[in-house]
């Protein structure tokens, strides 16, 4: 089974391969001895993520998540990075395709699927919602350092 790749860490980072967009559909996550779903991967583990989780998920022609859910506490933003699908949130479907962001609430009843003839890929970010403040915009600092490769 394919795994994430650690490529590089430090103190301060952790930097990992998931492969080729277009290989995502030879990986295959366990949720139980029932629930198995081809092509996707969880990465917040590997890459040692503290605030957040994220996904990579290939759909095939024809193919859908297969239930809808929710989350307790978690908002989800899905980029959708080729191919064409549907996605469906409280009963309203519409279409999604490369370049495609859906941000979708905790209590948001979500699922996708491939209603295209090529595979569908898409990145999910998963956070608790509500975390992000005015104050949160401003965290960033640039050094006056030179940047040397």
């Amino acid at each position: 089974m394919k795994e994430i790749r650690m490529i590089a860490s430090g103190a301060n980072f952790n930097a990992v391969d998931a492969g080729k967009f277009s290989e995502l559909g030879d990986y295959l996550l366990e949720l139980g001895p029932e629930i198995k779903i081809p092509g996707k991967v969880f990465g917040g583990a590997a890459a040692g993520t503290t605030g957040g989780e994220f996904s990579f998920q290939l759909f095939r022609p024809g193919t859908e998540t297969g239930f809808l859910h929710t989350h307790k506490a978690h908002e989800e933003l899905y980029f959708f990075l080729f191919g064409t699908g549907e996605f469906q949130v409280d009963g309203k479907v519409f279409p999604v395709a490369e370049g495609s962001v859906v941000r979708v609430a905790p209590a948001g009843r979500r699922s996708v699927r491939n209603n295209g003839t090529a595979p569908l890929a898409m990145l999910c970010v998963q956070y608790r919602a509500g975390t992000f403040g005015a104050d949160d915009a401003a965290d960033g600092e640039i050094l006056n350092e030179a940047v040397k490769w």
